[in-house]
């Protein structure tokens, strides 16, 4: 294998640069990252490795743009609102760098399909939003034994790390067990700064392309903990846990992160008896204003307090933008003993 000479006018600044030259720019183009997530850390992280040349990148996600995103997700437009984040991404990419091959996966990362595509690729990059996929994507990564850059945010605050490096941890080893689901909002029910996003995925990218060109000191077994409020940057120490052996998936990884299986109920199929239900809108004040079905409103982060205000004398639908919140707020229900059946809508309401 070896450059074009457009390649080598695209990639000039590495093919001079110390550490890389053509034998790393070689190596990137070799490379198969797949990244999970088109979101937030997504998008960054898509952005710097297509322009960093990886020969292969697959992206999986399920979602569509909605204008909340905008605000941080920078690989998109107003004019891609309800469209697919996976295909979008691609495409746009793609006009950035024409010699970078995309695997576009427009679907759900599942226990089913994870172990299938991680063995394609040589690492894993996780943008992923919840505790259910994280741990799914470690576990999958340990069983096709891939390194995994790993990413989360939090309001103001971020983290990166490298699992499965050479030996090294695992997010199993830093996190043995998953917070109760009220106990892990995400941004949004808390929002988020929307530069920090793009402050760790592009460290997520950084750690991955010194991973492929066998440069520098990687994340493994050291968690950097970002505040972009005092611009403090820690970097800690953690030890692999050698009595972890994972060798199989979990048989439901929303179970295992606390989230109890639900009934679900289409929208179609609401709106055909919707006097028999109650419903219960769990987003944020901002999208009940823009958009909503009916029915109560409070949002997830308020829920615990006021469970005693839900009406209980119909069976009741909780809904929210995608069906996640909706989801661990009938966790919190259930948790606190709610009599009546509840159902979450599925696919969530736009």
């Amino acid at each position: 294998m070896m450059l074009t000479s457009e390649e080598k006018k695209q990639y000039n600044r590495h093919l001079i640069l110390d550490k890389i030259g053509e034998e790393g720019q070689l190596k990137l183009k070799k490379a198969k990252v797949l990244v999970i997530g088109a979101g937030g850390l997504g998008c960054p992280v898509l952005q710097y490795l297509t322009a960093a040349g990886v020969g292969t990148i697959g992206v999986i996600d399920d979602d569509v743009v909605d204008q909340s995103n905008l605000q941080r997700q920078i690989l998109y437009t107003i004019d891609d609102i309800g469209l697919s984040k996976s295909k979008t991404a691609a495409e746009r990419l793609s006009r950035l760098n024409p010699f970078v091959k995309f695997d576009v996966y427009n679907e759900k990362l599942t226990k089913e399909n994870a172990v299938s595509l991680f063995i394609n690729y040589n690492i894993i990059v996780d943008g992923s939003d919840n505790f259910s996929t994280r741990y799914l994507v470690n576990d999958a990564a340990v069983i096709t034994k891939k390194p995994l850059v790993y990413g989360s945010i939090f309001k103001f605050e971020g983290q990166v790390s490298v699992f499965n490096y050479q030996g090294s941890g695992t997010y199993r080893c830093l996190y043995p067990t998953p917070p109760k689901p009220d106990e892990s909002p995400n941004c949004s029910e808390i929002g988020v700064l929307g530069v920090l996003p793009g402050i760790i995925g592009s460290l997520q990218a950084n750690e991955t392309i010194k991973i492929i060109c066998g440069i520098g000191e990687v994340l493994a077994n050291k968690l950097l903990m970002y505040d972009s409020l005092q611009m403090n940057q820690t970097v800690l120490n953690y030890e692999k846990d050698t009595t972890l052996e994972v060798t199989v998936l979990e048989t439901d990884y929303d179970f295992f992160c606390g989230i109890v299986s639900k009934e679900e109920i289409t929208l179609e199929e609401l709106n055909k008896n919707k006097e028999k239900y109650n419903l219960l809108d769990v987003r944020q004040n901002n999208e009940r204003e823009a958009y909503h079905i009916g029915g109560q409103h409070i949002p997830l982060g308020e829920l615990l307090e006021r469970i005693d205000e839900v009406y209980q004398n119909k069976d009741l639908v909780v809904y929210c933008k995608s069906g996640m919140r909706s989801s661990t707020a009938i966790t919190t229900l259930l948790s606190n003993n709610f009599k009546s059946r509840v159902l979450n809508l599925k696919g969530g309401c736009f």
